[in-house]
Formats: C-alpha cells, sequence, structure tokens
C-alpha cells in the first residue's frame, strides 16, 4: 500500500487530508510541525510527502532541504505562497509538485497519485538499453544514471525528465511533451518546472553546466539530449 505523509499544522485540513487519501487506498501519516516530519520521512519512508510550507517550528523549505539530505521521496507542496518565484524556490529546493492554497481535493489527490507513480521503480527492460554521452550514461533497464563510473543520485523527477530525454535521444522534444509525460495532463503551461529540473540535471550531470554540451535548450520550443 503507498504510504503518504501529510505535513500540515492545521488539524482539520491535515484530517481532511488523511479522510480523502485513505478512502483512495493509500496509507496516511500525519505531522504537525517539520521536525515530526524529518522524523517520520526517516522512520516510516513514506512513499510521497505532502507538504505544508507554513509550519510552526521549521519553514517549509527548511524541511525540504532536510529531506533531500538524504531521501529522494516525491515531495508535493502545499501553501498559500502564490508567486512564481516562490514556486520556483520550492522546486530548485527539491519540491517535485506545487499546489497552491485553496485547492480542489480532487486536483491534489490526482497530483499525489502522479507523484506516487514517478516514485516507483522502473521493472527491468528486456535486453541493454543504455544511452551514453562524454559525461555521462543512462541505463535505462536498471534505471541508473553514472558520471565517470559513480552512480548520480537523482530523483524520481529528475529522473523520470532525463528518462523522456534518453529515449528520444538526438531528437527534439516539446515543451508540452515533456510536461506531459513527467507530470500529467494539465501541467503543459507549467514551463518553470522545464527550467528549473533541466537546471538541476545539468549542475549534476554536465562538465559545465552554464554551457552544457549534452541537456540543450531549444529557446520556445523544447529539449534534447545529444549524445
Amino acid at each position: 500500500m503507498t504510504r503518504v505523509l501529510v505535513v500540515d499544522d492545521e488539524a482539520a485540513l491535515a484530517r481532511a487530508l488523511a479522510v480523502n487519501l485513505r478512502a483512495r487506498g493509500f496509507d496516511v501519516d500525519i505531522a504537525p510541525t517539520g521536525r515530526a516530519a524529518l522524523d517520520l520521512v526517516s522512520r516510516t519512508r513514506p512513499d510521497v510527502v505532502v507538504l505544508d510550507l507554513g509550519l510552526p517550528d521549521l519553514d517549509g523549505i527548511e524541511v525540504l532541504h532536510g529531506i533531500r539530505g538524504w531521501s529522494n521521496v516525491p515531495v508535493v507542496v502545499l501553501s498559500a505562497r502564490s508567486t512564481g518565484a516562490e514556486k520556483v524556490a520550492a522546486l530548485d529546493a527539491g519540491a517535485d509538485d506545487y499546489v497552491t492554497k485553496p485547492f480542489e481535493m480532487n486536483e491534489l489527490l490526482a497530483r499525489v497519485r502522479a507523484a506516487a507513480r514517478r516514485g516507483q521503480v522502473a521493472g527491468p527492460a528486456s535486453g541493454p538499453d543504455v544511452v551514453s554521452t562524454e559525461a555521462f550514461e543512462v541505463d535505462l533497464a536498471a534505471g541508473i544514471v553514472t558520471r565517470g563510473g559513480v552512480q548520480v543520485r537523482l530523483t524520481p523527477t529528475e529522473y523520470h525528465l532525463l528518462e523522456v530525454l534518453a529515449r528520444n535521444a538526438g531528437r527534439l522534444v516539446s515543451q508540452q511533451q515533456l510536461l506531459t509525460d513527467v507530470w500529467g495532463p494539465g501541467y503543459e503551461k507549467e514551463q518553470h518546472y522545464l527550467r528549473v529540473y533541466m537546471a538541476q540535471l545539468r549542475r549534476k550531470l554536465e562538465p559545465d553546466p552554464a554551457r552544457p554540451r549534452h541537456l540543450i535548450t531549444e529557446p520556445g520550443l523544447g529539449y534534447r539530449l545529444d549524445p
């Protein structure tokens, strides 16, 4: 059963989320503070974290950094902070998605399901399926990325974005296709997600992230992985 950790100090909202998630077959834990959230992430190993940024003890961004220090669990941020800069800051800190309060429960549940799917480890494919560049290698069968022979730790969302590009190596992939394939229908206008995650991939994989050789942007069109 998929386990979800709901981190929110609004008790009524946390209970409502738990009821709705359990009704759809999820196992749910609730944390009212950032410190409790970090403790539960380490002890219960949830499949998805739903994280409010306005917590009483720690800022949600601090909690995100704490989680990302050792865990790749998908994190869906739930926040009343609605500016573009705040969304980008959360994505930069390691969030996989961002839902603004007030929200539609069905939309949030759909995003939690999508995050859970991204967090699942892909099963083995038949035969070797490897895309190699001068800087890094993507083993699509094993779901592993290496650089200089050392495995690179990617979040589920980072890996899925790279996977789509690798399966289309040498070809332009449109922004709309990437957003739909990685995040799902309804994300076609969230281009800032791509900017943030491509920057993160370049920092981890490119020898010179400021002058990428393999993860290429085609302005206004999309992205391409050049082997």
